[in-house]
């Protein structure tokens, strides 16, 4: 029996069943977190040993006689374009190899077509209003770009084939104040999907209104699957070429769940046209990224064929992680018909929807009996979930008890908030 077949008298029975077991885990002080895509320190440990790759008998002179040690190859060093052009699917001519955050670079892109424009286009202060199209659920990082510019954002439903590319043709090629939109095309965060061939091959085919319009590609999870024969992505580079299309990606990436978050390499994949352009303004604000970290990465991996056996190790270590979530959601939500969930194939998330209405309260009572929980409504623009139903779990971080016991508490919690609202609406 679901919990919306129940009657009254039997809502408030289990209702109070579980509230009794959900206390019992409340007197427990429990301090279990779920609430951000962090590898954990078992992952973290897999690359300790790349620390032990450079030390002072190293030759740090580049295959070009560059000494990387100094200033200079405001780019990347070309060991490094080629190591990660492979990563995400350019050549080395239309890649940046930056710092250890690609987010760091998507902010500066958008920092400089606020200020000075991009590629000669009008730069976004002097407009009344600039808009970017940002699918939902998504990663609330690139919302608070926007939010932190006075960009306005416009929700774009995402199903298990992407972005809703018929909304997005409309907006995109009618409006030029649409000036961008925002993607995770590979396991989208937080629904883990991969967009489809057609809607990559939709995307490249757009017409933008506006010239500057660009195609944020965070492509943050390319080889972080789950599964042993992954569906890959299209290039969107790629498809965008044959439509003449070739300057409105910006492709993103980094090592920071690869190797470490703090101290990782992030770049960016676009056409030579972009990458120049952007070149001039990177010269003003920095003379150069980590050179040394670049070639530590390279060292280390030696080649991208290696890198991805290098990601067989996290995936051995991640998915009895999210076996456990999954397998708690079909154990106790599915029999009630209380909540709906993605079962990604790679990627850092499972995306939960309760009963709408229910997402903050289930929130709530997990940090009241000691789990923390990604914040309800953050995977929407301005931090508003219109139907208060979504909700990020992250299980890469705790250890797999913990994570069982997160997730019974989890469970009890949408128990407890659905009855809580059924019998109120019965009321």
């Amino acid at each position: 029996m679901t919990l919306t077949e129940m009657d009254k008298n039997e809502l408030v029975s289990r209702k109070a069943q579980w509230e009794e077991e959900y206390n019992g885990f409340k007197a427990q002080g429990l301090k279990l977190n779920m609430a951000r895509g962090k590898p954990s320190p078992e992952q973290l440990d897999l690359t300790m040993d790349m620390l032990n790759v450079l030390d002072s008998n190293t030759d740090f002179t580049g295959e070009n006689g560059d000494d990387y040690r100094n200033y200079g190859l405001l780019g990347g060093i070309p060991e490094a374009k080629r190591l990660f052009s492979k990563m995400i699917g350019v050549s080395e001519k239309e890649i940046l190899v930056c710092g250890n955050a690609s987010l760091n670079i998507m902010y500066d892109v958008i920092s400089t077509a606020y200020a000075k424009g991009l590629m000669g286009c009008k730069p976004w202060c002097r407009y009344d209003k600039v808009k970017f199209l940002c699918p939902v659920p998504g990663y609330d990082r690139h919302f608070a770009i926007c939010e932190s510019f006075g960009i306005e954002m416009i929700n774009i439903p995402t199903t298990p084939e992407g972005p809703d590319m018929d909304m997005v043709e409309k907006l995109v090629n009618e409006d030029d104040t649409v000036k961008g939109i925002w993607c995770v095309p590979q396991y989208t965060n937080p629904t883990g999907y991969v967009y489809s061939d057609e809607t990559v091959k939709r995307f490249a085919a757009l017409k933008p209104a506006a010239k500057d319009f660009r195609i944020f590609w965070d492509n943050a999870y390319c080889i972080h699957h789950l599964v042993d024969t992954p569906r890959i992505c299209l290039n969107i580079l790629d498809e965008c070429k044959k439509t003449g299309n070739e300057d409105m990606p910006l492709i993103f990436g980094s090592t920071s769940k690869i190797t470490f978050p703090g101290a990782g390499v992030a770049v960016m994949g676009a056409s030579e046209s972009n990458i120049a352009s952007l070149l001039k303004v990177m010269g003003i604000r920095t003379i150069g990224y980590d050179k040394t970290n670049q070639l530590r990465h390279v060292k280390y991996f030696g080649s991208f064929e290696n890198m991805q056996k290098h990601m067989d190790k996290h995936k051995a270590s991640i998915r009895p992680k999210f076996d456990a979530v999954l397998s708690a959601l079909e154990d106790n939500i599915a029999p009630l018909g209380i909540g709906t969930w993605s079962k990604p194939e790679g990627g850092y998330f499972v995306s939960f929807d309760s009963m709408p209405g229910c997402a903050k309260r289930i929130v709530a009572l997990c940090k009241e009996a000691g789990v923390t929980l990604t914040g309800a409504g953050a995977a929407f623009p301005y931090g508003k979930d219109p139907e208060d139903k979504n909700i990020r779990i992250a299980p890469t971080y705790p250890t797999v008890d913990e994570l069982k016991k997160a997730m019974e508490i989890f469970c009890l919690s949408v128990k407890i908030a659905s009855a809580e609202k059924l019998l109120a609406d019965q009321a």
